[in-house]
């Protein structure tokens, strides 16, 4: 937790006393070389004072010392039994790690002060022991608070509690856990009043929004929370690689680029490889490792990993036994190694905000800069890797707009809450809406989500087993039955992930986890690629598909995750399409992608800054149409399938669609001739809806629904569902629902789930709303340059419409050549 002399921040006013640190923690920091930063003094007087704070500071600059400093000076001041300070983390690693680095200070300054982690790999002992006897410090993730607050004994446990700190707290709130982590604190509150709140984090993108997450009345105006600004470190050293490799058109592993990450390695002290998805993380692992002449200590970290590997791979970061780490985001926050000197993102990085939390991995000072290598995968990806570090260096964030609390997660805190005890419906609705998700909460809303835990709902009440809650004589709710707290238990969180197998070992040692339906693609023979090593696939035994190891064979297959893919933030997409635009912003760029953009502005025209782009041209017997929408591959999905709507209704013949996060591709029997009337915004009415309730989209979301509102259970006492018969379940209920009460709670919770998401309507109207009267339509001849990338992507990844053809056989190098040879024959020098 490094600390250094840092100016008082202008967030805090100047007429607040600067407080003066106890002798024995001054000399604590003096024994170090430290002086406290200005935030951590400003967060200190903040609790002197009784007020929450929000932090903002960079990584390196002590964050986690400023929002535990205050509880270890009162609890030296003042020892207390039981629980003083609660810390809550998005990750379980990182509330290990903070545990680690908070035992240095409890333990040189001899404070007679506990601090212990809870999170579901805890033992079971020991969460009893910790409810029997708090320690002055808990840390912990929000589904294990979620549960502390379901015993009987929450009061008793909670009562003395004087602080919770809420770490990375931007990567919580507007999500599904953070709706779950701020109905808890509201319970906290209650449980003791006069409760602190901390918030800690390094990337805001609307610190007004934050806080009125911490504020206890979950609105901003007037909210008694000090927002807290730490002054940043030195400006990070961005580079993009660029390759001596041919670049590809296509594809996002950056495989052609991984011989010179592997010598950036070498050359640097510990090295975080950055990716996107977890199996792109498999791939560039393998191939590191087969680049790995001289045997570094690589190792490999997602999610999907057994928890046994990933706290090894953690535990030898921290000794500093490792030169490098390839990760997905699930060593995106937090995690404190000041040894790492260099952080490689292979594949763009979808968001400045992602990037700079990345690159906030690197170094821990704030007196020298962090270090990040981009790796673009693709010539697309050139210009968001230069999209992105310019919005760095502008620090010019970006975020996703607020949106209200999930209905589900309204559910399934109601029946938590009934499981601890009895309430009132008035009490818990003033509760609910004093946290910000719910600050807007319509009291018929609330009214339903009660009546659908206690009966089900219309269509459901007549079965006993949704007969959850009940009124007593009082009029206040409680808990029908102990099998239902017991279910509730066995099935909190928010957190659905596909139905998955555990991968083991014939010997019984588990890897990890991979998603059921890549499983049901192989046969007894099939290899693939997992937790770093080639396997063979050789039978499913009940939930778990049995492996053994293997020395070679046929190309291995690599398992994809379903919503594995981040997409482009809409501010980066900004920025691409005014550099696309703009070609005096172009130098610096490798020859390669300027010879592509030259000559695209030559063929055609270059896609606007604030129009939209569709050219048209004919290939292979076949009409094509690509649109440059730059708004993300999900908001392109669903585009597509609106287009290929429009077009079948217009006698065009839409054969299918192709879409990246760039670029939208579809191809049909006869040529698009007014595109203006093909992308007007009323697509968004009742094509969307027939759309959406003939696609399977809406059951796939109303299950993630129903499990966490608690209607299907994924976890039953003695067992455990397989995903073929949760989905099953919940695929007969919702029928059941559509047809009987259409304005069911989770009807409408999914129907709000759909409109983000996968589907990102609310981005695509926004795309369409945008481009209204700015479209240019652009007759072409043959494929024009900048249409290369997307037409390669046909037969990765291919959504048909009503007809179903051999596409662009010709290989693609005949395409390339197409689109990027001179006018007159002959191909570019």
């Amino acid at each position: 937790m490094p600390a250094a002399s840092r100016p008082r921040s202008p967030a805090v006013a100047e007429a607040a006393a600067e407080p003066v640190l106890p002798p024995a923690f001054a000399a604590w920091f003096a024994a170090r070389g430290w002086q406290p930063h200005a935030h951590q003094l400003a967060m200190l007087a903040a609790a002197r004072a009784g007020r929450s704070a929000l932090l903002i500071a960079p990584t390196g600059g002590g964050k986690t010392l400023a929002g535990f400093l205050p509880s270890l000076i009162e609890l030296a001041e003042a020892p207390a039994d039981g629980l003083h300070t609660l810390y809550v983390s998005p990750l379980k690693a990182l509330a290990v790690d903070i545990e680690r680095n908070l035992m240095t200070p409890i333990r040189e300054l001899d404070l007679a002060v506990a601090a212990e982690t809870r999170t579901g790999d805890t033992p079971q002992a020991k969460r009893q022991r910790q409810r029997k006897r708090p320690p002055q410090i808990l840390l912990t993730t929000p589904e294990s608070l979620a549960l502390l607050l379901s015993y009987h004994d929450a009061p008793e446990i909670f009562a003395g509690l004087r602080c919770a700190v809420v770490d990375e707290l931007h990567a919580l709130a507007g999500t599904k856990r953070g709706d779950l982590l701020a109905l808890g604190l509201t319970r906290l509150s209650a449980l003791a009043p006069g409760l602190r709140r901390v918030g800690l984090s390094a990337t805001v993108h609307d610190p007004e929004r934050l806080t009125a997450w911490l504020s206890p009345t979950g609105r901003a105006e007037g909210a008694p929370v000090e927002r807290v600004v730490g002054r940043g470190g030195v400006r990070p050293e961005i580079e993009i690689l660029t390759t001596r490799e041919r670049l590809p058109w296509s594809g996002h592993m950056a495989l052609h680029a991984l011989a010179e990450v592997y010598e950036r390695i070498r050359k640097a002290g510990v090295t975080l490889v950055f990716v996107n998805t977890r199996a792109q993380a498999e791939l560039v692992f393998q191939e590191l490792w087969r680049l790995n002449e001289e045997a570094l200590p690589i190792a490999l970290h997602h999610g999907s990993l057994a928890v046994e590997q990933r706290r090894r791979v953690e535990a030898a970061m921290a000794r500093g036994s490792l030169r490098a780490v390839v990760a997905t985001s699930s060593l995106d926050l937090g995690i404190d190694w000041g040894g790492v000197d260099l952080v490689v993102q292979v594949g763009a990085p979808k968001g400045v905000s992602r990037l700079l939390q990345r690159l906030g991995r690197a170094n821990h000072r704030l007196d020298a800069p962090s270090r990040c290598l981009l790796v673009p995968a693709n010539r697309f990806e050139v210009l968001e890797c230069r999209a992105a570090r310019d919005g760095v260096e502008a620090m010019t964030l970006d975020g996703d707009p607020p949106r209200p609390g999930g209905l589900d997660v309204l559910a399934q805190h109601i029946l938590g809450t009934a499981c601890a005890g009895p309430f009132a419906a008035d009490a818990l609705y003033a509760q609910v809406t004093a946290s910000e998700p719910y600050a807007g909460l319509a009291r018929r809303d609330f009214d339903d989500a009660l009546a659908f835990v206690a009966t089900g709902g219309y269509a459901l009440k007549s079965y006993e087993r949704f007969r959850r809650l009940k009124q007593d004589g009082d009029g206040r709710w409680r808990v029908a039955g102990p099998q239902h707290v017991k279910r509730y238990r066995m099935n909190l969180g928010v957190i659905v992930e596909a139905p998955t197998l555990k991968v083991r070992l014939g010997n019984g040692r588990r890897l990890g986890e991979v998603e059921e339906y890549f499983i049901q693609s192989m046969v007894p023979g099939d290899t693939f690629v997992f937790a770093g090593q080639l396997l063979r696939f050789e039978k499913v035994r009940e939930t778990d598909a049995i492996v053994s190891k293997a020395a070679g064979g046929d190309a291995p297959k690599i398992p994809a995750y379903a919503g594995g893919r981040l997409p482009l933030s809409t501010h980066l997409a900004e920025r691409v399409r005014a550099m696309l635009e703009r070609p005096d912003s172009w130098g610096g760029f490798p020859g390669a992608v300027e010879e592509w953009l030259r000559l695209q502005r030559l063929r055609s025209v270059l896609p606007p800054g604030d129009g939209l782009l569709v050219e048209t041209f004919p290939r292979g017997g076949k009409e094509f149409l690509v649109a440059y929408c730059f708004e993300g591959r999900n908001a392109h999905q669903t585009l597509g399938m609106l287009l290929t709507r429009r077009m079948e209704r217009a006698g065009l013949g839409p054969l299918g669609f192709v879409a990246t996060d760039y670029v939208i591709a579809v191809w049909s029997v006869k040529p698009v001739t007014d595109a203006a009337a093909l992308f007007d915004q009323d697509m968004l009415g009742d094509d969307l809806e027939e759309w959406m309730a003939e696609s399977s989209l809406l059951k796939r979301t109303f299950r993630n629904v129903a499990v966490i509102a608690g209607l299907i259970e994924r976890r039953a006492p003695g067992s455990e569902k397989s995903g073929r018969q949760v989905t099953f379940s919940a695929d007969l209920i919702y029928d059941v629902l559509r047809k009987h009460q259409p304005d069911h709670l989770l009807l409408r919770a999914t129907r709000a789930d759909a409109a983000g998401g996968l589907t990102d309507i609310g981005r695509l109207a926004a795309m369409l709303a945008r481009v209204r009267g700015r479209i240019r339509h652009q007759p072409l001849e043959r494929v024009s340059p900048l249409a290369v990338p997307v037409l390669l992507e046909i037969g990765r990844e291919q959504v048909y419409g009503s007809a179903l053809d051999d596409l662009l056989d010709e290989a693609a190098e005949s395409l390339i050549a197409e689109a990027m040879a001179p006018e007159q024959g002959g191909l570019p020098q």
